[in-house]
């Protein structure tokens, strides 16, 4: 049965509506990008056996168009506009800390950097540059390596700290093997860049690590200085 032929309450676009986004499933979520499906099945089904085949939801939105137009119910049109949508979405959060916000807590920390650094294939070692009430300067990815390891130069965070006139700085990396928990060599480069950004007077206030899940937050660990989110 074509989705049109649905009772009302249960097509994705009208529940859209009137439920508001949260309400739809993935696969309903995905069905309004595809807008019809194939092969026989509505854009629902289509979706579905999208997700199924090649899911989860995140892996799926992971891929870059060239991929995704390779897939059934897809193709080059669906699959630029889906990606258009993702980079919409990304951009519209990514906005409400660089227009000048204060970052007051590790969660908004970590949304931040999990949205710039998730889906990279190889691990990149990023830096969120701030004044003193904990407003946000600059963003600067530092340090790229490979799918398991960046080697990290505490002098270079430093030197960039200093020419951003930056009164303090969380930085972040990610672990594209998806698990989150911040290693002995994590822990470590997080204890020298402490040291080194504390002889020329900048505050490290956080070291949050990207994964699959919520990102971890070594300050809410208790591994930095008490209160490091404390304007000076």
């Amino acid at each position: 049965m074509a989705i049109k032929h649905w009772p009302e309450h249960d097509r994705p676009r009208e529940k859209l509506v009137k439920l508001g986004p949260e309400a739809l499933s993935d696969s309903e979520l995905l069905a309004l990008f595809i807008g019809s499906g194939c092969n026989g099945l509505d854009a629902v089904q289509s979706a579905r056996r999208l997700l199924e085949n090649h899911g989860p939801l995140r892996r799926l939105m992971d891929m870059d168009a060239s991929r995704l137009r390779k897939l059934p119910a897809l193709g080059p049109a669906r699959a630029c506009k889906l990606v258009a949508a993702l980079e919409l979405a990304s951009r519209h959060l990514l906005a409400d800390l660089e227009r000048g916000d204060s970052i007051c807590d590790p969660g908004s920390a970590g949304r931040y950097f999990k949205l710039r650094l998730r889906a990279r294939p190889q691990e990149v070692f990023a830096a969120l540059f701030m004044d003193t009430r904990n407003r946000t300067l600059a963003y600067e990815e530092l340090f790229t390596g490979t799918i398991d390891t960046a080697t990290v130069y505490p002098r270079e965070v430093v030197r960039r700290a200093l020419l951003h006139n930056a009164a303090a700085v969380i930085v972040s990396h990610n672990h594209p093997s998806g698990r989150a928990e911040p290693s002995a060599s994590d822990r470590e480069i997080t204890s020298q860049l402490f040291e080194a950004l504390g002889l020329v007077g900048v505050r490290l206030v956080d070291h949050v690590v990207v994964g699959d899940g919520p990102p971890v937050s070594m300050a809410e660990r208790g591994w930095l200085k008490r209160d490091p989110f404390a304007r000076t």
